[in-house]
């Protein structure tokens, strides 16, 4: 049995290891307030570019006779062989089942689609590590001329990118590129969808994981999600108290404002003048309305993250509380039980005596 000094050494750790949680829980509370906010401020400017999509396509003549779809690469559908399958996971851990919940939705899509090839981008850290694991990467020849070109493949599934990184420090031109990456593989039909996986946020307790069909273009400013994950009664119990606790609102960021001036654009009959042509435009703007939805998920994902980190760590500081008022209650009871066999033992040498 323990005895007191060690039991004490217990304690001063736990003490100090529940410090750096309680700080790590404030940091990610402070983190999460401007993740919030990038996340809001970027959702006008993705709904205004579907608006004046939607505009366009009143104005200008894309529309195939035969399917009545319009008639662009991106809304082009075919059998899908080949999909490409975008990962959006977290650079560090800490953060509960923030990764395991998105790396286990992304292992059920590549199971589900059994029968296809798959192409995995994996953005940030953990997801990189894991799929690097299990699949291998995606080998390239070189070239005399031109891009390198894909070697046949050996497994069907591989890995054909990672962006460790990229959610630190996330910038509108490398979310742009891998867009572009991504809309070329599509349009000279190296692949023939594209999904994907990671955690939406609308607020600390209103979070799923879902996997978002991203091409072929379907509507533009519609989400078809195809598959979604939500949080349990016992998850949003356990957001809710550690956002109390940090001064985070649980309510969803109220955009309706800003969701109708969008709305309203898009509908309006005015016949607008373009100084450009409405087909040059509709093609310069679709490849920046797909960046937007690849920035809209890497943005929710960030403060997803923060909020799931900011609850881990709040459990972290209660158990740890939990376990030092249990120590010391026997801490106290070994020094009790200690000084009573003194005291028993100094009465029988007394009545020896």
């Amino acid at each position: 049995m323990a005895n007191v000094l060690d039991l004490r050494r217990r304690i001063r750790s736990v003490k100090n290891t529940r410090q750096i949680t309680k700080a790590m829980k404030m940091v990610s509370a402070a983190k999460l307030r401007r993740a919030q906010e990038r996340a809001m401020s970027a959702r006008p400017y993705a709904r205004m570019i579907a608006s004046v999509l939607e505009s366009l396509t009143r104005r200008i003549d894309i529309f195939d006779a035969e399917t009545g779809n319009l008639a662009h690469p991106l809304f082009a559908a075919r059998e899908k062989k080949r999909v490409l399958l975008i990962v959006i996971s977290g650079d560090k851990g800490f953060a509960g089942a923030f990764n395991s919940n998105i790396l286990k939705a992304a292992f059920n899509f590549i199971e589900t689609e059994a029968s296809k090839e798959i192409d995995v981008e994996a953005v940030g850290r953990k997801a990189r590590d894991l799929m690097k694991r299990h699949f291998p990467p995606a080998e390239y020849s070189e070239a005399t001329e031109g891009p390198a070109v894909r070697s046949p493949r050996k497994s069907r599934v591989e890995l054909t990118g990672d962006h460790p990184g990229m959610l630190l420090k996330l910038e509108a031109s490398r979310v742009f590129e891998l867009a572009k990456n991504i809309i070329d593989r599509y349009v000279h039909e190296e692949i023939d969808a594209v999904y994907i996986v990671y955690n939406e946020f609308k607020s600390v307790i209103q979070q799923r994981v879902v996997v978002e069909k991203l091409l072929p273009l379907v509507k533009i400013g519609g989400q078809e999600v195809t598959e979604a994950t939500e949080q349990s009664k016992e998850e949003r119990a356990r957001a809710a108290q550690a956002a109390a606790t940090a001064g985070i609102s649980l309510e969803e960021a109220d955009t309706h404002e800003a969701d109708e001036e969008a709305r309203k654009f898009g509908t309006a009959t005015v016949d607008y003048i373009y100084e450009q042509s409405p087909c040059d435009l509709f093609e310069a703007l679709l490849p920046q309305y797909i960046s937007a939805m690849l920035f809209h998920a890497m943005t929710e994902s960030v403060a997803a993250e923060h909020a799931a980190r900011m609850t881990a760590m709040d459990s972290a500081t209660n158990n740890a509380s939990d376990m030092i008022d249990s120590l010391t209650l026997h801490m106290n009871r070994v020094r009790q039980a200690a000084i009573t066999k003194e005291i028993i033992e100094i009465v029988s040498g007394a009545a020896a005596l």
